[in-house]
């Protein structure tokens, strides 16, 4: 399998949770969305007890060669803070929200419209052609920095909005480490460590941290010439020693076709080996405690002023609505009903 069929498979864990349902601001389950593969900096893992985690680990099995070699990808998500500031021009006060109230021109939407926006930005560290044979003589390490930014899109005249865009930095470090278990059996580890330092931040601001911490982690591993263990279900043989790999907020299972053994995706949430998106799908809708065919409907059913209200948000919001709003009768019956695998009943 190739690592863009990959990752596309490794998008839906990355924006596991990134937008729910009812998909507004307005929402207060879009509150506090960002709750999986969360690695925080840490110092402020440290001062919290080390409730939070401040480093993730990948540990499996890989049969191998001399000339075996390995592609590592870590993903996450950076957060970047998007806020609308009002021109001088624009009357926003107390006064003119309730005449606009009165006069029927208020809305949800405007009465968020204000309010700091919270989108995320995709960040991959990657390692490619890494010899297997000599990551056990000699470990990898790899330093990164995501440098803050801040950018002012400036208003064109004087009753336009600017638009602030903010990300806080990030630095941390890859580890990649291969152990010998056996001719041709090694045990590969990949610790994620997030070193951002002096956030500033103290102890039970949740929100605040969360912008110098790596959302939705994850990592993509591929061997060429050789092949991963299933951890969920290892042959005998090595059945010890995959029971001895120690995962560390993260689940590695095998991805790709059934029985390709050369992609491994470790997950921060619970999957089994080969997992799939339904060919029936006609894009993610991102909240993964449903389905598409009920998040659909759902959609379906906002008030134009809701629908208003999505239009204003994040640009994937915007292509959901604007994917179902397109949506032909036909499309939307092939989420209806489908029936994955048949078997005979026995007698």
């Amino acid at each position: 399998m190739n690592i863009e069929e990959v990752k596309e498979i490794a998008n839906a864990v990355l924006y596991e949770g990134y937008l729910l349902y009812p998909y507004r601001q307005s929402a207060i389950k879009n509150r506090q969305r960002w709750t999986t593969g969360v690695v925080y900096p840490r110092e402020y893992s440290e001062a919290n007890g080390g409730v939070e985690p401040w480093a993730v680990q990948t540990e499996c099995l890989v049969v191998g060669i001399a000339s075996s070699t390995l592609d590592l990808y870590v993903r996450f998500l950076h957060l970047l803070v998007r806020t609308m500031r009002r021109s001088e021009g624009a009357d926003v006060s107390a006064q003119a929200r309730d005449n606009a109230f009165r006069t029927g021109e208020w809305s949800i939407a405007s009465r968020f419209a204000d309010e700091p926006r919270e989108e995320g930005v995709e960040r991959e560290i990657s390692a490619l052609s890494l010899s297997l044979s000599e990551l056990v003589e000699r470990p990898r390490t790899l330093d990164f920095v995501f440098p803050g930014e801040r950018i002012v899109e400036e208003s064109v005249d004087a009753s336009s909005d600017t638009v602030v865009c903010e990300q806080q930095s990030l630095e941390g470090t890859v580890t990649i480490v291969a152990k010998r278990i056996d001719t041709g059996l090694f045990k590969l580890t990949v610790r994620i460590e997030n070193g951002t330092p002096k956030t500033g931040v103290g102890e039970n601001l949740r929100n605040a941290i969360m912008l110098h911490s790596f959302i939705s982690s994850h990592t993509i591993l591929q061997v060429h010439k050789g092949a991963f263990v299933s951890l969920i279900d290892p042959p005998e043989a090595v059945r010890d020693a995959a029971r001895e790999c120690k995962n560390m907020h993260a689940w590695p299972v095998l991805v790709g076709s059934e029985g390709d053994c050369t992609s491994m995706l470790s997950s921060p949430i619970i999957l089994y080996d080969y997992p799939q998106i339904a060919p029936e799908s006609p894009g993610s809708l991102f909240d993964g405690t449903e389905i598409d065919e009920i998040l659909t409907l759902r959609i379906m059913t906002l008030t134009d002023e809701e629908k208003d209200e999505m239009r204003q948000g994040d640009e994937r919001v915007r292509e959901i609505l604007e994917r179902i709003e397109s949506l032909t009768p036909e499309a939307f019956m092939k989420l209806h009903g489908t029936i994955r695998s048949m078997r005979p009943v026995d007698g």
